[in-house]
């Protein structure tokens, strides 16, 4: 059984999110789940998190978010300004996010990277 605190940031009605929430349950592992849109993260939060995967792999730029900026926000990226894009945008914050106490461990949700890691 896997013994650390476990916290899962994302979005609630996201469909990602629903199949992680729902394979940790099939595992019986406990989570506390952080929703984005209530409890928003700080820019040093997304800044730390960015240490762990890189803002290369917090960065989502997938969705209609991603889509609907200005060609000016989406060109020469780099940490600071994908970090202050994820801070105003939260749905450009990739989900769902495994933490391990305070150590971002996991991002996105692929059930053969989250199987190897527990």
């Amino acid at each position: 059984m896997f013994s650390a605190y476990l916290s899962l940031y994302g979005i609630s009605n996201c469909d990602t999110v629903k199949k992680a929430r729902q394979w940790l349950a099939q595992q019986n592992i406990a989570v506390e789940f952080i929703d984005f849109k209530k409890h928003h993260p700080s820019m040093d939060q997304l800044t730390q998190w960015c240490q762990y995967v890189g803002w290369q792999n917090l960065l989502k730029k997938t969705g209609t978010t991603w889509r609907s900026l200005a060609p000016a926000e989406r060109e020469d990226l780099n940490e600071t300004k994908a970090v202050a894009l994820m801070h105003q945008h939260i749905n450009l914050i990739k989900r769902p996010l495994l933490l391990e106490g305070d150590r971002l461990v996991l991002a996105g949700f692929k059930q053969a990277e989250w199987e190897a890691h527990f």
